[in-house]
């Protein structure tokens, strides 16, 4: 993700200065790509960008790279700005945006709904939080990554829009499950699936995984946009979300445990369509 919106903020004439990768060799190819800087540190990052982008994989990472002690995008901060756009627990955007705060600089949250493709497309749907102005100033980065801006939202504060995110990464995974299962049982009926995925674009059944997932898990086609691991961390920060609100949320629950099991099977770093390993008929743990 954090490769392609650099390389489609390159395009719309934004210099890219530098970038970071925990595995040097990705860094390295992306930087001579764009004609930036390959930084071994996280510090050399925010000494060359004024404006810097993050994207990581999970609370820890991000975490890390905002460390308080040791190398960090915090040495030097004052005056920057950054834009985080992982899918987070809420209150580690709160924490990080006190933690730029404290260094001099200011941050907002941007969570992403989209793949990989529509960030090089600069089609990403972009929900943001944090302070107002801040957003403001920003908008004119963020429209190029956002159709123009038509795809770009303020949500609120910070921690809002990463609240938002979790529903929407919800309900996309329930949505997910819920056509892996039927396409499995209309596998196991012998249906024509072709037929099957029509009639549920048509009717009722149809969603929008019907038409990014359903082609994929009928041919077995799991490459990876949105991996499952992703699905099973993002449904676990909606669920601690509902339980500090006392809500029970049995679809969400499920789907999560489904998602679980697909990692714990080894299929982890498949696309989430890769649920239907476990609902399709002779399919599974031997796949």
């Amino acid at each position: 993700m954090g490769a392609n919106m650099a390389r489609r903020l390159k395009s719309q004439g934004f210099p890219i200065t530098a970038v970071y990768d925990s595995n040097r060799e990705i860094a390295e190819s992306l930087a001579t790509e764009l004609g930036a800087k390959a930084c071994s540190r996280l510090a050399e990052v925010t000494a060359a960008a004024e404006i810097i982008f993050t994207v990581v994989p999970d609370d820890a990472a991000q975490l890390a790279i905002f460390a308080q002690t040791g190398d960090s995008l915090l040495q030097g901060a004052e005056g920057r700005v950054f834009i985080n756009c992982a899918t987070l627990t809420p209150s580690i955007h709160r924490e990080v945006e006190q933690r730029a705060e404290a260094a001099g600089a200011q941050s907002l949250e941007a969570c992403m709904a989209s793949s990989i493709s529509q960030a090089l497309e600069g089609t990403l749907y972009l929900m943001c939080g944090g302070k107002k102005a801040v957003f403001d100033d920003l908008r004119e980065l963020l429209e190029p990554l956002s159709d123009g801006g038509k795809l770009l939202s303020y949500i609120g504060a910070t921690g809002q829009a990463a609240q938002l995110k979790a529903l929407v990464n919800m309900v996309m995974n329930i949505n997910t499950a819920g056509l892996a299962e039927g396409l499995g049982l209309a596998s196991a009926l012998g249906l024509d699936l072709t037929m099957v995925r029509k009639v549920f674009s048509q009717t009722g059944a149809n969603s929008r995984v019907l038409v990014t997932d359903g082609e994929d898990m009928v041919n077995r086609d799991h490459a990876c946009y949105f991996s499952a691991a992703h699905a099973a961390k993002d449904s676990g920060i909606a669920l601690k979300l509902a339980q500090d609100k006392g809500l029970d949320l049995p679809l969400a629950a499920t789907t999560k445990a489904q998602y679980d099991k697909l990692v714990a099977l080894g299929f982890g770093q498949l696309d989430k369509s890769a649920i239907a390993e476990l609902t399709f008929p002779g399919r599974g743990k031997s796949s």
